[in-house]
């Protein structure tokens, strides 16, 4: 096991790292407020993992809420799904909520501890690779609006984070391959000699090489990490985390939530904004063909559907959480391992990347 830690003060908290933890005991224990757990998972992890857990939480009470699997089940109406549960189950302001799943159960089980009796504590056991690289670590939960994703929501850090590596045998290669395009960000937006290692890995990554998920996995959520510590609430660097995201997020709420995985979408985007970084003349023609590349081997789309016009592209990035005094700003990169957040994007060289 590797252990991380994210430094907020009081609120700091550990990132335990390794295969078999899910059933490790002293993990939990230290991070529960009270006698009643609730574990929000979903009916996809639930056959696989919910026993393991349960058997894990000793000396307590516990309940589970099985939400449906998808990111079209991200909304307020399911999210409320939980709430129903803590409130049959009597639970008290010492509960504590477990997410068992991958990004959309962590983010929906973190929103509704920020929000139940004014702020319960949770615990994040990420199930799939996207999840324990990027949407466990930070804090940030939300649910999906129809005309935005993620547009509600609320910045609560939890206890900690429990990623149990073995849980990635059952994950869909397609799932796996969009856990990637998060770990690739951080190589592309931080940490150039990152970029070099995963570029020369990624047939040991998409083959499931343990010694090359741990440390890609190590090193996505060191980056992390040191990311929400200096910037917890996204008011300056924090957002460079959103690369490729605000194409991204258009990708998936024009097309449909769960058409396209989260991860697909951020590979699409990621290629986006790398064109539009060229096009400012800050990468080069061999830099851009490289992103392309390295996306595209980690089986990766690299362009956005064919029938999502630019207008609807731009109507859609328009509703944008980096979106400021009506002016989108952009996650751009001025070389590979170095990106700026910047609103001055001339509009004719946007309307050429998305055309």
């Amino acid at each position: 096991m590797h252990t991380l830690k994210v430094d907020l003060g009081s609120r700091s908290y550990p990132i335990h790292i390794g295969s078999g933890l899910l059933a490790e005991a002293a993990l939990y224990r230290p991070h529960l407020a009270g006698a009643q757990v609730l574990i929000v998972t979903n009916e996809t992890v639930a056959p696989l993992y919910l026993a393991t857990l349960r058997s894990a939480l000793t000396d307590v009470t516990v309940r589970e809420v099985i939400l449906p699997d998808g990111e079209q089940y991200k909304t307020l109406e399911v999210w409320n799904q939980i709430f129903d549960a803590l409130l049959t189950a009597r639970m008290s302001r010492d509960c504590t909520l477990i997410a068992l799943g991958g990004g959309v159960i962590g983010d929906m089980a973190g929103f509704a501890a920020a929000c139940y009796q004014r702020g319960v504590a949770f615990i994040q056991v990420p199930t799939t690779l996207l999840a324990q690289v990027d949407s466990s670590v930070g804090g940030k939960t939300g649910v999906n609006h129809p005309l935005g994703k993620n547009m509600i929501g609320a910045f609560y850090q939890p206890r900690a984070v429990i990623a149990d590596t073995a849980t990635l045998a059952t994950l869909p290669q397609r799932e796996l391959s969009a856990g990637l395009a998060e770990v690739l960000k951080y190589g592309f937006i931080r940490d150039a000699a990152f970029l070099d290692w995963l570029e020369a890995q990624l047939p040991a990554l998409l083959a499931r090489e343990p010694a090359a998920l741990a440390h890609a996995i190590r090193r996505s959520c060191e980056v992390k990490a040191e990311i929400v510590a200096a910037d917890e609430h996204e008011s300056g660097q924090r957002a460079l985390l959103n690369f490729g995201h605000t194409f991204g997020h258009a990708i998936e709420t024009g097309t449909g939530y769960g058409n396209w995985l989260h991860g697909e979408a951020v590979g699409a985007g990621m290629v986006l904004a790398a064109d539009l970084s060229a096009r400012l003349g800050w990468l080069t023609a061999e830099a851009l063909a490289r992103v392309r590349r390295v996306i595209a081997a980690a089986g990766l789309p690299v362009a956005p559907p064919s029938d999502l016009s630019a207008e609807r592209f731009l109507e859609l990035m328009a509703v944008d959480k980096k979106v400021l005094n009506g002016q989108l700003r952009l996650v751009l990169l001025q070389q590979l391992g170095t990106a700026v957040v910047t609103g001055e994007v001339a509009p004719e060289l946007l309307r050429a990347t998305l055309d």
